[in-house]
């Protein structure tokens, strides 16, 4: 249909009664934005009860499309548009939705109209409601009113000292400023959003919120400071107004965005105060808090935020607070990793330069704190090294035993932090300044131990980069202001690579992450047919609960699947590059297999952010480094929760199928890197001679049959005829002493396999024997 025609059939559609043609095959992508804006006010003024079918389609199709776009309103056209929403709201039960008014300002193309008389009416109606679901579009609405209805919102929003505090910046604002502030009505601080809502750095920007976020968080931590002393009488639960809970969520969200120098102080009184009684009670002053303060940093973390969450979760008396912190502890800490701007700000927490920390504790006893690649805590007494704690100091010291002990998982969680914030960074590339690298992080008493053990390379001069490996070589001789980043194999050439992974095996040096055997992953010819999307790890078949928990564990966002409305499909999303790209990894709810929900894996696509929006974007225009890293992410997910690697799957039909097929199939890169550890760590053990490896495969010679382990999934086939033999995964004490160069579960299971079947005339397991003998 021509453009023209379907605007003046859309108009006389939504204005006439007696007109009627369905526009349900109209592509209303035509219209231009401005006939767009001139057709909203009709649109918004239909009543799906007082319309015919043909109009009230035609009415949500033109509301979808605005949606969707951004139409250019006129002055005129917003005064109509907001004289249609004083129309529905006295056809409507519901309160009127604000936000069409709100968008036909910001949109507005020339002064804004005199919209005294409807901005009135609206503000007369939404006040009169239980609740205000929108409170700062209706408080700029009122503001376009008069002085009698920006004062009847103020007293329904001013609902505590705090929440009022918050009214009289608002009442301080611009009609500017006041538009900003009504994106807050958008935003549901219980979601997980794949990136932050703009509106926080918008507020950031906005001096005077800016000065209200500390006002509001520091009245905040001294009401809970009053009631932790008595001079305010404590009710449980009942600290805080729910509009104050609102309010200083979001005022948390901008400090710890602009990352402020007080906020560190806030936290360590206001998070443990509302986390506890001061009575000896089992309640806590405001549990509505303490979770959105959580939920804050949980977008926007920081160490000193994590910190005093930790505090909290370990002075609360309540029965349900503690599981409930684990639990988005857990997500804070995975946040913190990508937020590498201020997850490598690490406290030193008083130990010395070599990474000890020594406590008195009375008559000749001290106890000594060692970081290594994990935190450690022996005693002395006199200098003389102990096995264990000392009596004594178990019986009098029991408060210091008890702070070491928590001071060593402390230190550990910090450690494993800073290592996954060093890892999130792989795809950015990010860079230091070689002058604070060296002081901060390969100097720091407690991030040594982390930063020691990666490969990382400086610049020597533009573009020539020269590696190094801080635990075993000098730190280069550079000026503070050279360029020094983390290596990738991606951007060395094979020789290398092999040289760094040989010198990791010969001096035993375990990296805090998978860097010099690192899988790389590179566009394939594939991939470049398909140009928008990867198959690559499509049509497999997973556990579902495991692989979205290592989605959550890797930074992946995705909604729950389950046979329901919604659930059968859903993309996983990972922002990286510090928001200017995303992956997405399809993946289709299949079937139960005892309460067990199984997946299907599906395509991976890549988003550019351009203007504000996502745009698909060829596999060929992605950095090969963001490319890498999402596909290992992939890898990871499918190789890990494959029902292929299962060795107790029985069920039947094509889920069996796919057991069969996957659990022998060719190696990922995931997998190979495995093959290429296996070559160096082999040789080395004794049973070198009975072992041989091929493409796919781990043979293993023992005294009674001839085994064939799988380097992908572990699953087992026994020569002559090649049957399974089930084994299930195990690490015993023998490869536990084995070397290995990184951390993989499924390297370790093979080993472990391949040690007990090199001796199976050995084996005792009646089921193992059983099926050795059976294959006779």
């Amino acid at each position: 249909m021509i453009p023209r025609m379907l605007y003046d059939d859309l108009a006389r559609t939504l204005s006439d009664a007696a007109f009627e043609r369905d526009v349900r095959s109209a592509d209303l992508a035509g219209l231009t934005d401005e006939q767009l804006g001139e057709l909203l006010p009709a649109a918004h003024r239909v009543h799906h009860a007082d319309v015919t079918p043909a109009t009230w389609r035609a009415a949500v199709a033109v509301r979808q499309e605005a949606d969707e776009r951004r139409p250019r309103v006129t002055p005129d056209a917003c005064r109509r548009l907001f004289e249609a929403l004083v129309v529905r709201s006295r056809h409507s039960e519901w309160a009127v939705d604000l936000a069409p008014g709100v968008t036909a300002l910001v949109e507005c193309a020339g002064p804004w109209p005199e919209l005294a008389e409807p901005a009135r009416a609206l503000t007369e109606s939404l006040v009169a409601r239980k609740s205000i679901a929108h409170p700062y579009s209706l408080f700029l609405v009122a503001g376009l009113a008069d002085d009698t209805a920006l004062r009847a919102v103020a007293e329904r929003l001013g609902e505590g000292p705090i929440a009022m505090d918050e009214v009289d910046v608002l009442t301080g604002l611009t009609p500017a400023e006041r538009l900003v502030m009504t994106e807050l009505d958008l935003v549901d601080t219980y979601s997980e959003p794949e990136s932050p809502p703009a509106v926080w750095q918008k507020l950031a920007d906005l001096p005077p919120y800016v000065d209200f976020t500390r006002r509001a968080l520091e009245a905040a931590a001294d009401r809970a400071d009053g009631i932790r002393s008595g001079a305010i009488p404590y009710l449980a639960d009942k600290a805080f107004t729910a509009r104050e809970v609102a309010v200083l969520g979001q005022a948390a969200r901008v400090a710890l965005l602009r990352d402020e120098e007080w906020l560190p102080g806030v936290c360590a009184r206001l998070l443990p105060g509302i986390a506890v009684a001061p009575t000896a009670a089992r309640t806590v002053p405001s549990q509505a808090l303490l979770y959105e303060l959580v939920r804050a940093a949980k977008e926007f973390p920081t160490p000193e935020a994590v910190t005093a969450i930790r505090t909290a979760r370990s002075v609360t008396r309540h029965a349900g607070v503690p599981k409930q912190l684990d639990e988005l502890l857990k997500k804070v800490e995975a946040a913190l990793a990508q937020r590498t701007e201020v997850a490598l700000r690490l406290p030193e927490l008083d130990f010395d330069e070599e990474g000890v920390l020594r406590r008195p504790a009375g008559d000749g006893y001290t106890a000594v704190v060692t970081v290594t690649e994990t935190a450690r805590v022996t005693w002395e007494k006199d200098g003389r090294p102990l096995r264990g704690v000392p009596a004594p100091v178990r019986r009098d010291h029991a408060d210091l035993v008890k702070e070491l002990r928590e001071l060593v998982k402390r230190v550990d969680l910090q450690l494993a932090t800073l290592a996954r914030a060093l890892e999130g960074g792989l795809p950015v590339d990010t860079v230091h300044a070689y002058g604070w690298w060296r002081t901060r992080l390969a100097g720091h008493p407690l991030a040594r131990t982390v930063v020691g053990g990666l490969i990382w390379e400086i610049e020597t001069a533009p573009g020539t980069w020269q590696a190094f490996l801080p635990a075993v070589d000098d730190l280069p001789d550079a000026p503070d202001d050279a360029s020094v980043r983390l290596w990738h194999p991606m951007r060395a050439d094979a020789e290398t690579v092999s040289a760094w992974r040989d010198r990791l095996v010969d001096g035993q040096l375990r990296q805090p992450f998978k860097q010099a055997f690192r899988e790389i992953y590179r566009l394939t010819p594939a991939e470049e047919e398909t140009r928008l999307h990867s198959l690559r790890f499509a049509a497999h078949l997973v556990h579902y609960r495991r692989m979205r928990g290592l989605f959550r564990a890797r930074g992946w966002t995705s909604r729950l699947l389950g046979p329901w409305d919604g659930g059968d499909g859903d993309e996983a999303t990972r922002v990286l590059v510090s928001g200017r790209w995303r992956a997405r990894f399809s993946h289709t709810f299949v079937d139960w297999a005892d309460d067990d929900p199984v997946a299907a894996t599906d395509r991976v696509r890549f988003d550019r952010k351009a203007d504000a929006r996502w745009q698909e974007a060829p596999l060929s225009e992605v950095p090969p480094l963001v490319f890498s890293e999402a596909m290992r992410d992939v890898d990871l997910f499918v190789g890990v929760t494959s029902i292929a690697a299962d060795p107790d799957w029985t069920e039947q039909g094509p889920t069996r199928a796919y057991w069969e097929r996957a659990g022998f199939a060719g190696l990922t890169e995931t997998a190979e890197a495995r093959r290429d550890a296996l070559t160096r760590i082999l040789p080395r053990l004794k049973i070198a001679d009975r072992c041989t490896l091929d493409d796919r495969f781990l043979t293993v010679r023992g005294d009674l049959r001839t085994y064939r382990i799988h380097l992908g999934s572990a699953n087992i086939l026994m020569r002559p005829d090649d049957s399974y033999l089930c084994i299930v995964p195990s690490r015993d004490r023998t490869t536990a002493k084995v070397f290995l160069p990184f951390e993989d579960d499924r390297l370790s299971v093979i080993l472990s396999k391949a040690m007990l079947l090199a001796a199976d005339s050995e084996i005792t397991d009646a089921s193992i024997r059983a099926q050795i003998d059976g294959a006779a």
